[in-house]
């Protein structure tokens, strides 16, 4: 009888915990959201019972804050996925204080993969030794984020730095699990809370974010766009990293390397310059940036269809002159022409402030909406402020989707195309930064020219109303 091979028990065990991974992480995933949804609920039994209005505020942030750590503490532990959701409600101008200080600064603060692990990765996609292509390379990572990290290096025989993105190893199977417990999540709270079809958006979500693992997909992207808006512009709103196609794969990723801020860090660096912050250069500053990003994207959405579709602050840096640089083009939205075109009617529903016509935008888009409520038509026009604008009404600092109040406890929207989401999720985006600026305006009036030009070109708008624009 021949003898049993050596049972090697590191392998075994090696080989379970990867095994038990994903049920591990749904298992914590469900037993947190849970907590902090009953939570909520409870609160809400409790807080009713006290009438006096100062102290119920106090109440509201205690629990906030309470609901802060506890949601920071999720998506720190769990990383990958959560760590976008983080970005995604973490807004100023949606989420309260509490969560928002709390989770801005999950922004590129992923854990970081070891170097040895990152050099390993880099030789098996390239081929070759790191020191063969690279002069110099920084082991500490730039940034880490959900899905990949970025190291400043420098190409042999080149002068200038170069940023190297590499993908974090394993991390697309776990976030796939992520995604369809947030899904069964987004299935339940629609049926309770939110009369939202969260489950659509969490669909495309799920697509967007498998588009990411691919860096040759990302790559095309980046130069499709910077192509775009350099050739359709005199000087490019926004500068987008030139790409060094002779080293990219599926996994590895090299651009140029661009000297800038992060615009979280916009504030220290005003006051780090002796600079008042609410003087008139801080302001003007403040307002050149928000022109070129929201025109960059009224560009991109409207006049061309594909777009940035990940505007979160971690990709957004402020370079000399009050100069914006786009970065990570993993997530990238390419509109139908159909939808492009519907978006562009909405955008001018809401600067005309027209309900009729918003509400005929709404059933072109495919956006089916259910209210019994009085003035049906105005909630719904509101309804479309609140989801595809960026300005706030008076006297208003933060959105609350869940009061009873709220246009979306008033206007059920049972049907929402999946590919509008990352239109509706730019919009969110440019609202909160332009909440963290400190500035109140409408995007939709800025878009107003460019949605008459995609509607003009196309043939649908009819009369004087338009004026061809050199941008």
């Amino acid at each position: 009888m021949l003898p049993l091979p050596p049972i090697d028990l590191k392998d075994v065990q090696q080989k379970l915990a990867t095994h038990f991974r994903p049920w591990q992480r749904s298992f914590q995933f469900w037993a947190r959201a849970v907590d902090i949804y009953t939570g909520y609920k409870v609160f809400q039994l409790r807080v009713i019972l006290v009438k006096d209005v100062k102290k119920q505020e106090e109440m509201w942030e205690m629990q906030h804050e309470v609901a802060a750590e506890k949601i920071y503490a999720m998506c720190s532990d769990l990383g990958g996925f959560f760590l976008k959701v983080a970005q995604i409600i973490g807004k100023p101008d949606l989420a309260p204080a509490a969560w928002v200080k709390r989770l801005v600064t999950l922004c590129d603060h992923a854990p970081a993969t070891p170097f040895d692990a990152v050099q390993l990765m880099l030789e098996t996609e390239l081929g070759r030794n790191v020191g063969e292509v690279f002069e110099r390379f920084d082991v500490d990572p730039l940034g880490s984020a959900s899905i990949a990290q970025v190291h400043r290096a420098r190409l042999r025989g080149d002068k200038t730095d170069v940023v190297v993105k590499v993908q974090h190893p394993g991390v697309q199977d776990l976030m796939m699990t992520d995604i369809r417990n947030m899904q069964a999540f987004a299935l339940c709270i629609q049926k309770t809370d939110i009369k939202f079809d969260l489950y659509s958006v969490t669909k495309e979500m799920e697509k967007q974010i498998g588009y990411e693992f691919d860096f040759m997909r990302e790559a095309n992207a980046m130069e499709k766009i910077r192509h775009f808006l350099y050739e359709n512009n005199k000087k490019s709103p926004v500068l987008v990293p030139r790409l060094m196609r002779d080293i990219v794969t599926r996994r590895v990723l090299v651009m140029e390397y661009i000297d800038g801020v992060p615009i979280l860090n916009l504030g220290a660096e005003i006051a780090k310059r002796g600079i008042n912050p609410g003087g008139k250069i801080a302001e003007a500053a403040k307002q050149k940036i928000l022109q070129s990003l929201t025109l960059a994207y009224g560009q991109m959405i409207l006049k061309s269809g594909f777009f940035h579709a990940d505007p979160h602050p971690g990709n957004i840096l402020i370079c000399k002159g009050s100069e914006v640089a786009l970065l990570d083009y993993g997530q990238v939205k390419d509109l139908p022409d159909e939808l492009r075109l519907g978006y562009a009617n909405l955008v001018l529903a809401i600067a005309d402030g027209d309900p009729i016509k918003a509400s005929e935008s709404y059933r072109e888009l495919g956006i089916g909406t259910l209210s019994k409520c009085e003035n049906e038509q105005l909630e719904l026009f509101k309804l479309a402020e609140t989801m595809f604008d960026t300005k706030l009404p008076p006297g208003v600092t933060m959105l609350q989707p869940f009061s009873e109040e709220s246009s979306i406890k008033k206007v059920a929207v049972e049907t929402f195309p999946e590919e509008l989401f990352s239109v509706l999720r730019t919009v969110h985006l440019l609202r909160g930064l332009s909440v963290g600026l400190g500035i109140n305006y409408s995007c939709a009036e800025q878009w107003r020219p460019i949605a008459e030009e995609a509607l003009f070109r196309a043939g649908r708008l009819k009369g004087g109303l338009f004026k061809l624009l050199s941008y």
